[in-house]
């Protein structure tokens, strides 16, 4: 995988791909973990002599529609606090057909580009999309860095390889050198812990690593619902804390220890989906314990992935930053397609 350690950067103007789909309160970015995370790669681009970055991304779900809740303001200004060195352009908007992009000081090294998904052309895959904005800022080279977004297939992702060379940023190369390590040569024993809600979501998961695991641990409402396995590595809850209602929100403490046990001798270690219901502080106890646990584990390879998992993690971290993770994956349905071995539009630009 072309990575941007191949790329001579010197006074190259580089299309950047980020994801920042990040939770905003209030008009303000709530958790900058997937904008911080995008760093090391701006920084890299900057120490290498990049000319100028354009940084193109996406927040929320405007479905190809101006929607002022979601432009890129409140994004802007936390890259402002995280690069107070930094002069930037912000959330400018995407160029048309036959559009220059307006002349900008040369001290200014960064600009913002409008939300593409204010644009049907982005989700749609659009080759005139990408191409009018390519033009107008005259792009040496095309790196792609949202690893949340590889699994689809967009004009951002996908489209862009016919118009530029792209390279996987830094963020993209830890994501996929980290999954790809889980894949193929695991340090054994190899442990799988699964959880949430949608069996039907996580059985493709189960079913993949009976193969690669040692262990799978099912916990969360899958194991709550009365899950079933005949695969004898696979263990399932047996015991859960309930409410008044005899609801079952969280595992008990004899799964728990069951689940600790199997974290003290593993290796390698997923973790994919919540083990209670962990929005009420009730019932996280197990997904805690769990969390703390894997991130005290210097001597293995740690991967949490999934919206949810990543998000208590992430939070988890704030309170508790000793806490560390060969990987916080920054993308939950892209990480689930990489380790089920599906073929990924973005990576596959790449490659290419």
């Amino acid at each position: 995988m072309k990575t941007i350690k191949d790329l001579d950067i010197k006074n190259k103007i580089i299309l950047l791909r980020t994801d920042y789909n990040v939770p905003l309160k209030d008009s303000k970015v709530e958790n900058d973990l997937r904008i911080r995370a995008s760093l090391p790669t701006i920084n890299y681009l900057l120490e290498h002599g990049a000319k100028r970055i354009f940084i193109i991304t996406h927040l929320g779900r405007p479905e190809g529609k101006h929607d002022p809740k979601f432009d890129l303001t409140s994004v802007v200004n936390c890259l402002h606090k995280l690069l107070p060195d930094q002069k930037f352009i912000g959330h400018y908007p995407i160029p048309k057909t036959g559009d220059k992009f307006p002349d900008i000081p040369k001290e200014i090294k960064i600009a913002v580009l409008e939300n593409l998904r204010f644009y049907p052309g982005e989700e749609a895959n659009s080759s005139e999309f990408i191409q009018n904005i390519i033009e107008a800022i005259h792009a040496d080279a095309f790196v792609q860095d949202g690893f949340a977004v590889v699994h689809r297939a967009h004009a951002s992702t996908d489209a862009v390889k016919n118009y530029l060379p792209v390279y996987a940023g830094l963020l993209v190369e830890k994501e996929v050198s980290n999954l790809e390590k889980i894949i193929k040569n695991p340090e054994k024993p190899v442990l799988l812990i699964i959880g949430g809600a949608k069996v039907e979501d996580k059985q493709p998961l189960i079913d993949k690593f009976t193969k690669i695991a040692d262990t799978i641990l099912v916990g969360g409402k899958i194991a709550a619902d009365g899950y079933k396995a005949k695969n004898p590595k696979i263990y399932v809850a047996e015991d859960f804390d309930e409410n008044s209602k005899g609801q079952k929100l969280d595992i008990g403490p004899i799964s728990t220890a069951k689940f600790t046990d199997h974290i003290t001798d593993a290796k390698t270690i997923i973790w994919n989906g919540l083990l209670g219901y962990a929005e009420d502080p009730t019932y996280a106890t197990a997904s805690t314990i769990v969390a703390e646990m894997i991130g005290e584990k210097q001597d293995a390879t740690t991967v949490v992935c999934g919206g949810d998992t990543t998000g208590f993690v992430e939070n988890l971290m704030k309170d508790h930053p000793t806490l560390q993770y060969s990987l916080v994956s920054t993308g939950g349905g892209a990480a689930l397609e990489f380790l089920l071995g599906k073929k990924l539009p973005g990576l596959v630009a790449i490659k290419e």
